[in-house]
C-alpha cells in the first residue's frame, strides 16, 4: 500500500495534478483510489463528474470520492462528544466546563484523516492519492495526531473514580487510534507528500515554509511540482509574446532562486500551463505524461528521506543534526522540555523526544547549515547553555 498526498496553497492545481496521478497509476495496472479532503469539492470537476461521500468507479482500475467532513462530523463527532459531556458533567463538572472539553478544535480534519486511513487499509486498492486541502488546513490536518494528545491529557485528570474509569478507557482507545493515524503519516515505506506551487515568490515562500513544518513532524515529501509555467513563446512576435516572454522569464528566476537554495532539477518537476482547463481522463493523462514523462509515479522525484534526528560525538560533546530545510530568513527558537527538545520554526512548534544519549545533556549552541539545524550538546544540567 502507498498513499501520496497532494497539497499545496489554495489555487496552485493541487487537484488537477493528484487527479493525474491516479490516471497515470490506474494506466499502469494499480489498482488506485483518489480521495478529495478538499471543502473545496473540485475533484468531480477534473474528472468530468459527479462524486459522493463513496468510492466510485472513475474507469475498470480507477475510483473516485469525495469525503464530506461536515457529514463525518454530524454521524461521528456528534454522539462521542454528547456522551462525553454527559459522562464528564456527572464526574463533577459544571455544564461550561464539560462544553470546553469536548471542543475539539480540527475534528472535521481529523474525521476525514481517518476516513483516509479506513480506505486504504480496508479497500481493494494498491494505491491511495488524497487531494489536501489548501497547505493550511493540510498542515493542521497533519499536526492533530499529536496535537489532540494535550486534549487528552486534560481528560485523564478528571475526578470521580468509576465515571474517570469509563473516560479514561474511551480516551486511551482513540489515543491508540491516533498513534495508529501518526505512525501512517510518518512512515516513509507508506506515506510521501508531494508539494504542488507555481513559481510565484510568495507561493514559493510559503512552500518552504511547508517543507519545514513536515520535516518537523517527520513527514517525508518526494517531490515538489511547480505547476502553470508559461509555455516559452519563442520566436513569436507581438505584444501576447512579450507578455509571455517576461512572465516565463519572472518564473524562471523563481526557480533558479530554488535551485540556489537546495531545491534543484532532481526535486522540482515542472508542468506547463495549458490554454484550456484539463477535463476527463485524456486530458489529465496527458498532464500525468508531461509530469513523469511515463517513469513510475509512485517514485518521486525527492532525495532519499533522510532521518529526522542523527548524534555524532564532538569531544566531550555530541552533535544533534536536525534535518529540516530552513530560509535564511527562518525564526527558530531551541528550548529543552523535560526529555524533549521543543523546535519552534516560523510558528510551527514541535516536540522531538530526545535520544537516550542526550537526555541528561544541556543545550550549549545551535547554527543552521544547507541540511538543517546543528545542535551542540554539552554533558551537564538540562537546559539551554
Amino acid at each position: 500500500m502507498r498513499i501520496l498526498l497532494f497539497t499545496g496553497k489554495g489555487g496552485v492545481g493541487k487537484t488537477t495534478l493528484a487527479a493525474a496521478t491516479a490516471a497515470a497509476l490506474a494506466a499502469r495496472g494499480r489498482k488506485t483510489l483518489v480521495v478529495s479532503t478538499d471543502p473545496a469539492h473540485s475533484l468531480g470537476d477534473a474528472f468530468g463528474r459527479v462524486l459522493g461521500a463513496e468510492p466510485s468507479e472513475v474507469d475498470s482500475l480507477l475510483s473516485a470520492v469525495q469525503i464530506d467532513s461536515r457529514a463525518l462530523v454530524d454521524s461521528t463527532w456528534h454522539e462521542l462528544r454528547e456522551e462525553l459531556r454527559s459522562l464528564l458533567a456527572g464526574a463533577g463538572l459544571d455544564t461550561l466546563d464539560a462544553e470546553e472539553l469536548t471542543v475539539l478544535p480540527g475534528v472535521d480534519e481529523l474525521l476525514a484523516l481517518t476516513e483516509v486511513q479506513r480506505l486504504a487499509e480496508r479497500g481493494p486498492w494498491d494505491t491511495v492519492v488524497v487531494d489536501c486541502g489548501p497547505t493550511a488546513e493540510t498542515l493542521r490536518l497533519l499536526a492533530l495526531p499529536e496535537a489532540v494528545s494535550g486534549y487528552l491529557g486534560r481528560v485523564f485528570g478528571l475526578p470521580g473514580k468509576g465515571r474517570r474509569t469509563r473516560v479514561a478507557t474511551a480516551v486511551r482507545r482513540l489515543g491508540r487510534h491516533l498513534e495508529s493515524l501518526r505512525a501512517l503519516l510518518t512512515d516513509p515505506a507508506v506515506t510521501t507528500v508531494r508539494l504542488v506551487l507555481t513559481p510565484e515568490r510568495v507561493v514559493v515562500a510559503e512552500a518552504r515554509r511547508t517543507l519545514s513544518s513536515l520535516a518537523l513532524r517527520g513527514i517525508a515529501v518526494d517531490g515538489l511540482i511547480a505547476n502553470r509555467l508559461m509555455p516559452a513563446p519563442g520566436f513569436w512576435r507581438g505584444s501576447a509574446a512579450n507578455w509571455a516572454r517576461t512572465r516565463r522569464t519572472q518564473q524562471n528566476a523563481v526557480l533558479a532562486e530554488l535551485a540556489e537554495a537546495g531545491f534543484g532539477q532532481d526535486l522540482v518537476t515542472t508542468v506547463e500551463h495549458r490554454a484550456a482547463e484539463p477535463v476527463g481522463l485524456p486530458a489529465l493523462l496527458e498532464i500525468a505524461q508531461e509530469l513523469y514523462h511515463g517513469f513510475d509515479p509512485l517514485a518521486g522525484n525527492g532525495k532519499a528521506v533522510t532521518p529526522l534526528l542523527k548524534v555524532a560525538e564532538d569531544g566531550d560533546g555530541y552533535l544533534l543534526r536536525v534535518a529540516i530545510p530552513l530560509r535564511r530568513d527562518a525564526e527558530v527558537d531551541l528550548a529543552r522540555v523535560d526529555d524533549d527538545l521543543a523546535i519552534t520554526v516560523d510558528g510551527f512548534r514541535r516536540l522531538i523526544a530526545l535520544p537516550e544519549t542526550l537526555r541528561p545533556c544541556r543545550i550549549t549552541g545551535a547554527e543552521s547549515d544547507a541540511d538543517g539545524l546543528v545542535v551542540s550538546m554539552a554533558a551537564g544540567n538540562r537546559g539551554t547553555g
